[in-house]
């Protein structure tokens, strides 16, 4: 008889537990719903417009040096959902110094960029280059986004020299045409090599602004404040 009896409490007890877990599934169901945010994507080639938050020096700088800069125009999904807003901030390291030399080779600054923090805390990774804002690396989608060329400056570099013997951005080869990053530094489009006895050093101004070409796609949530 006792034991009869616990059969019947043990088969209750189950029976108890697979009703709660009945009645909790809808609701595990619609928090998982919940919980699923879409993504959007920013492709490869895009560049970002960022402007530069501190002063990076040749004379100064060494390898693993980190930096920041400030995004200055908004980016937007294809749909034209905010993604990465103004004052979003986009984090820099140098990976390779050059100092002027006396033969007139100018410094140069090698850099690459790592992340995106926006204000309400949200970051994320991403793989971006060095390139400079000039019409003539890319082209406007439709949302007025600056899509760069595919191989359009990937291993672009700070050079010294400008006007003020400022900086300007160029490609990895020696002698090859420097291109304005900023009215504060300067413009220089002819070869930038062999032209004094010893070549500038580079200095890139706070508030410099030039653009950030992303390597790879990333995604991003639509952008809502914190």
């Amino acid at each position: 008889m006792h034991t009869i009896k616990s059969k019947q409490n043990h088969f209750l007890f189950f029976v108890s537990v697979a009703l709660i877990l009945v009645r909790l599934q809808p609701e595990v169901q619609g928090q998982a719903k919940k919980k699923q945010i879409p993504y959007y994507s920013i492709y490869a080639n895009q560049v970002l417009h960022v402007r530069l938050n501190q002063e990076l020096n040749s004379e100064k700088a060494r390898i693993g040096d980190r930096f920041s800069a400030t995004i200055v125009d908004p980016v937007y999904s294809k749909n034209g959902l905010l993604l990465i807003p103004q004052a979003s901030s986009v984090k820099g390291q140098i990976t390779n110094v050059q100092r002027a030399q006396k033969n007139g080779k100018p410094a140069s600054l090698d850099v690459v960029f790592t992340s995106v923090s926006l204000p309400n805390g949200y970051h994320r990774a991403i793989n971006g280059s060095l390139t400079d804002l000039e019409s003539s690396t890319g082209t406007s989608d439709n949302e007025g986004q600056v899509v760069a060329h595919k191989t359009s400056h990937r291993k672009a570099k700070f050079i010294g020299g400008g006007a003020a013997g400022g900086a300007v951005i160029g490609a990895i080869a020696g002698g090859g045409k420097g291109l304005a990053i900023g009215a504060g530094v300067g413009a220089l489009t002819g070869a930038i090599t062999g032209r004094v006895k010893k070549g500038h050093e580079v200095k890139v101004k706070s508030g410099t602004e030039f653009g950030v070409v992303l390597n790879r796609t990333v995604s991003f949530p639509a952008y809502k404040p914190a």
